[in-house]
Parts: structure tokens; C-alpha cells; sequence
């Protein structure tokens, strides 16, 4: 297994990943998420994500059954290390998920469209190596972060959001929630609450 700390593997994942996933991206998914002006940590949207580099230790919440009326949570713990990427315009985290009997790692990638003043951001593991999801596109404003996607779910495409919230210098916490309804009600199904290390 790779060390998540190895620069020369860091450096060797980011141009053919930087090239797939822009090709990845569907222009409905960018027409579609609203322009978002605020940044979580000051005026600038370009900067939004800055409050998310370096080292987490992750408490991951995870709904067993999604969009099933499941109450059933499984809970782990995991870490994760992020990076600026185009002189802060994009970054990258990789996540090392100790899920019980199915442990995986995980890479994220973010990056800022300054005509569009929105955010895409991609996820790539370890379950399925070769396919990078269709991002969520969103920003930033009134110190949270909403991004909305689509994904599926069952045969059946299901809406997306992830929320960044209780943003601070040593914590924060992002969710995932899933709509089977265009949006008029959301099931959260994962939780990731970080804790600065290091």
C-alpha cells in the first residue's frame, strides 16, 4: 500500500487526473448550480476552500440503507490530507476510510472557474478506480457550502447536495444528502465531521 505521504505519487496522480476530470464535466452540471460570491473564510470565492488544507483526523457517519426510510447508521473513523493545487485554485485531498469490512482510500478534487465563480468537485476511490463520479458544482456564501450533483441510485438518478458546515480553524463538517424528488426533500446518508492534526 502506498504512503499517503509519498510527493512523488502526489505528483504523478495530477496531470491525468486534472485531464479526465475536466473532460468529465457536464455542462448541464455547471449551467445548472447557482453562482455563489461569498467565500467561507472572506470576500474572495477563489480562496473558499483554503480552510480545508492540511492534515484531519475524520469521524465518518454513514446511513446503512439510502432513500429506503432507514434509521440504520454505521459509524468509523479515517484521515485525511489535503493540498492547493494551481496556486489555490483547485486542490486535492486523499481519505483513507476505515470503513469495517470494506476499508478504501479516496481522492477529492476541487477547482475554480473564475468566469463562472463556481466550484466543481470530483471523487475517485479506491472501490472503483477507473471511474471518477460527475461532480457537484456550488460555492460558498454566509459561511457554508452548498454543491448539488446528480448520481445513481438503483437504476434510478437521484439529486445530490453536499453542505460544508461548522467551519473553523480546527473543525468541520460535511454532509451528503440524496433526493428522489427534484429536490423538494433530502435524506442525509453520510457524515464526515473533521478534526485538525498536526
Amino acid at each position: 500500500m502506498h504512503d499517503i505521504h509519498d510527493p512523488s505519487r502526489r505528483l504523478l496522480l495530477r496531470a491525468p487526473l486534472l485531464a479526465a476530470v475536466a473532460a468529465a464535466l457536464p455542462a448541464a452540471a455547471i449551467a445548472a448550480a447557482p453562482a455563489v460570491s461569498a467565500a467561507a473564510g472572506g470576500a474572495d470565492p477563489a480562496r473558499a476552500f483554503d480552510f480545508f488544507l492540511g492534515h484531519w483526523q475524520v469521524r465518518y457517519r454513514r446511513l446503512r440503507e439510502r432513500l429506503m426510510g432507514s434509521g440504520d447508521w454505521e459509524e468509523f473513523e479515517g484521515r485525511c490530507q489535503t493540498q492547493s493545487l494551481f496556486g489555490g485554485l483547485a486542490q486535492f485531498d486523499e481519505s483513507v476510510v476505515n470503513r469495517p469490512g470494506l476499508p478504501y482510500r479516496g481522492l477529492a478534487l476541487r477547482s475554480f472557474d473564475p468566469a463562472a465563480r463556481r466550484w466543481a468537485d470530483w471523487w475517485l476511490d479506491t472501490r472503483n478506480p477507473q471511474r471518477i463520479a460527475a461532480p457537484m458544482i456550488g460555492g460558498f456564501a454566509d459561511g457554508e457550502g452548498r454543491f448539488f450533483g446528480e448520481s445513481e441510485l438503483r437504476g434510478t438518478t437521484v439529486k445530490v447536495r453536499g453542505l460544508w458546515t461548522d467551519i473553523g480553524a480546527e473543525r468541520v463538517q460535511w454532509e451528503q444528502a440524496y433526493s428522489a424528488d427534484g429536490g423538494a426533500s433530502w435524506e442525509t446518508n453520510w457524515v464526515s465531521r473533521y478534526r485538525r492534526v498536526g
